[in-house]
């Protein structure tokens, strides 16, 4: 666990102010930098000691087997790793000829500051050598969101009381000796050393290096160059090899003298293009980096990340942990998505190799609801990765017997990984949040471009896999049976209530798509049969309640099942996947993470106001959050339903998941959609956004907690900024068209330049705090949590 004191509480930085090697990995991940691209781990510039070394590439991958006790048709037969490549970040440092290493010697000050607004993750330290030569060092490291191939270094040293002979060497590395993979020896193996040599050069201050993955077949290309800034009398020179290359600049400095190295390093890959392309993509994208210059770069960073932060950010006042959290949040969401470009949105990011370095639905529930109203073509690309996989989700549909497109679980280039198959296969209700984010992202922007291309072969496909997987009953009611909802303790349920309203939203959008683009429809063999069968299906939907309890069950026959012992279960027993079998989850009342819940969020108008209290107080006291994905949703139904302190709550659960490793895994890499999460708990609990077909709604309530909340939206070309305090809500239409809204169910007309301001109503009462299972209640936002 990272301690609250680790970090200090500022608005727009993450700073550590003394290193902690048992911390190690877990600080690698929070100041790890990347641009959706690439991505560097935030390891020490020297790379030694580590926690886990990383350099990802998006998309770059090794294939694995995946083994099976008994065969079955069906199951995918490998699986996708993200693997580390070329490690380009690293600069070794040796005084007099000793190495630069913080376990040797005296430390005397280190910091490392991460700046949100600047878009650099800076280090500063002061180091006597085990011989006691002191030196001061600092470097400042990035990867740039402009140039989305390019990261950089700027390195300075200087010798602090006598002169010293100092050796600063930067390296280009391949194959770097990772931690054990874990006790899989083929796969562990096949990590070892998953990059085969195809080019190296050197050449002054240059190196080039070009491999290629030794089971999946593509070629990565990495090069590095070098401006160096120093008194007369550097000694410059490089070497390749193999699986490296070093570039070494040497010299001796007196006291006040420094040395200044100055590192770009280009990447690229690709599965189809030859080596010299690919050798030839990198030096290009060195080219225009050298031509940039370092400070250049600089300007190019602040620049986009000033246009991000108008567009995006959300202020608090009353917690400045919470708003320091939240900046952290955002940043890394935008780091995940920038510039992906047609490529998936991990849930780690390019972080760390978490969960394999596979994307799963988080990005289309989580990280898309945001990105669509901040930046809204980084949403566009992730959801055009999803496209270019469409044709791997057909063939996967057509192997199960389904029509339409069945897409993964979890994956990387689009095949499905997971095996197994009650959590992946049968979790289809991944179609039908792809479905969602299309509808939300064209709703949000208006992008008919998309909407009659890429948007609409997404909703046809999905649409054709519910009617096909689904069924009608004698009484005219569609079923859909045997899934796994969100809810990963209840596996191969019938109608799922989150699935089956995602199912009916997507099949009615579908049919709305071919009869808007009929040239469309035609090109894609929809006549009037099928869209009216999608219409019929989506009307006729089957959404279990229990008239006894007054509820839903989240899945049919759920609140049957018999109740899990919480009483029984001690809280070294959770994650409760990792302590008891499946089997006595699956037929137990307990829920991972918000499922019904989640439903009542995303499809709000399918339940009333008591509905939803009652579900909420229903699924409270079995809902343990063995999964980062809950406590955003329950943070936000926790405020709709009226218990603001418990959505604050949760909040700080969501935006503090990495901060303060409360999962004891960001050690492998951030949360990505819990980041995001405290965003949508924010902005969607307090803020009380939501829209659909074209209609924008706030219901804006604050804890007590929190004394203000500003956020701005990217709506149809406007920018919409809101400002809520305990008495009122101001909307500010900053840029754009006249806006029509909804602030508590009555119509507000924006226009810019003419602030509307609304009072905020008296919340209805509610009831009791619905209590969580025993020792899994959220951490309490008291006052010595958020002082500011």
């Amino acid at each position: 666990m990272i301690r609250q004191s680790a970090f200090t509480a500022e608005p727009w930085s993450l700073r550590e102010t003394e290193l902690n090697l048992d911390l190690l990995a877990q600080t690698e991940s929070v100041f790890a930098l990347s641009n959706g691209h690439l991505g560097w781990r935030g390891n020490l510039d020297e790379g030694e000691p580590h926690g886990l070394p990383g350099t990802y590439l998006n998309g770059v991958h090794a294939l694995r087997p995946l083994p099976y006790a008994e065969a079955g048709y069906g199951f995918p037969e490998s699986g996708q790793t993200v693997i580390n490549v070329t490690n380009g970040k690293m600069v070794r440092l040796f005084v007099d000829d000793e190495p630069f290493d913080v376990r040797y010697g005296e430390l005397r000050a280190h910091e490392r500051l991460l700046d949100f607004r600047e878009g650099v993750l800076s280090r500063r330290a002061e180091w006597v050598s085990p011989a006691g030569r002191a030196v001061r060092v600092s470097s400042t490291r990035m990867v740039s969101f402009t140039q989305r191939a390019i990261a950089a270094v700027c390195y300075e040293v200087e010798p602090l009381e006598e002169p010293a002979r100092i050796a600063v060497q930067s390296e280009l590395l391949a194959n770097e000796q990772l931690p054990p993979a874990g006790g899989d020896p083929r796969v562990a193996a096949m990590l070892e050393n998953p990059l085969t040599s195809e080019f190296y050069s050197a050449d002054a201050a240059t190196v080039v290096l070009v491999h290629q993955t030794a089971s999946s077949g593509l070629r990565v290309g990495a090069a590095m160059d070098h401006q160096i800034d120093c008194p007369a009398g550097v000694h410059v020179e490089s070497r390749a090899y193999p699986d490296g290359g070093i570039v070494t600049a040497t010299m001796v400095l007196q006291p006040g003298q420094r040395l200044r190295v100055i590192k770009f390093v280009g990447y690229g890959w690709s599965g189809e293009r030859s080596l010299t392309a690919v050798r030839d993509q990198v030096w290009a994208a060195l080219s225009g980096a050298r031509q940039t210059g370092w400070d250049g770069l600089l300007a190019e960073q602040r620049a986009y990340l000033d246009d991000f932060w108008d567009k995006a950010d959300v202020e608090i006042d009353g917690d400045t942990e919470i708003q320091q959290a939240v900046r952290f949040g955002l940043f890394h969401v935008l780091q995940a998505g920038a510039r992906a470009e047609n490529r998936a949105i991990p849930a780690k990011g390019l972080t760390g190799p978490g969960y394999d370095g596979h994307a799963f639905w988080d990005t289309e529930a989580f990280v898309l609801p945001v990105l669509t109203m901040t930046v809204p073509r980084a949403a566009a690309s992730a959801l055009r990765w999803r496209h270019s996989t469409l044709p791997l989700a057909i063939e996967r549909a057509a192997q199960l017997g389904l029509k339409g497109a069945a897409f993964p679980w979890r994956t990387i280039a689009g095949q499905e990984c997971s095996a197994y198959w009650p959590a992946g296969t049968a979790a289809f209700h991944v179609n039908a949040d792809i479905a969602d984010a299309v509808i939300r992202y064209v709703d949000a922007t208006g992008d008919k471009a998309f909407d009659h291309g890429p948007g609409m072969d997404l909703l046809t496909q999905t649409a054709r896999l519910w009617r096909s997987l689904g069924h009608h009953d004698a009484q005219g009611r569609f079923h859909i049976d045997g899934v796994t909802g969100p809810d990963e303790y209840s596996a191969v349920a019938d109608n799922n209530v989150y699935t089956n309203l995602m199912a009916s939203q997507n099949l009615v959008a579908a049919a709305d798509a071919a009869q808007r683009y009929p040239d469309r429809a035609r090109e894609l063999g929809i006549d009037v049969e099928e869209s009216a069968g999608w219409r019929d299906a989506a009307r006729a939907i089957f959404i279990p309640y229990d008239e006894s309890l007054g509820v839903h069950p989240q899945a049919e026959g759920f609140t049957r099942h018999q109740a899990w012992d919480f009483a029984g279960t001690s809280e070294e027993q959770y994650p409760l996947l990792l302590h008891f079998p499946y089997f006595d989850l699956y037929r137990k009342q307990v829920v991972k993470q918000a499922d019904l819940v989640l439903a009542m969020h995303v499809c709000g108008e399918a339940f009333t106001a008591e509905q939803k209290v009652r579900n909420f107080d229903y699924y409270e006291p079995l809902t343990v959050r063995d999964s980062s994905l809950s406590a955003c949703t329950q943070a936000v139904m926790a405020a709709e339903v009226g218990h603001l302190d418990l959505a604050f709550d949760y909040l700080g659960e969501a935006a503090l998941m990495d901060l303060r490793d409360l999962e004891n895994n960001t050690r492998d890499g951030v949360h990505i959609a819990s980041l995001a999460g405290a965003w949508i708990a924010l902005v969607g609990g307090f803020g009380g956004l939501r829209h659909r077909d074209g209609m924008v709604s706030f219901a804006p309530r604050l804890p007590e907690g929190l004394a203000r909340l500003a956020f701005s939206l990217l709506l149809r070309g406007r920018r919409l900024r809101v400002e809520v305090t305990h008495s009122e809500a101001r909307y500010v239409l900053a840029e754009g068209e006249p806006l029509g809204i909804l602030h508590h169910g009555k119509k507000v007309h924006v226009l810019h330049g003419k602030p509307q301001v609304r009072a905020i109503p008296a919340a209805p009462a509610a009831g009791p705090v619905p209590s969580q299972p025993p020792g899994r209640a959220p951490m309490h936002r008291g006052e010595g949590d958020h002082a500011g």
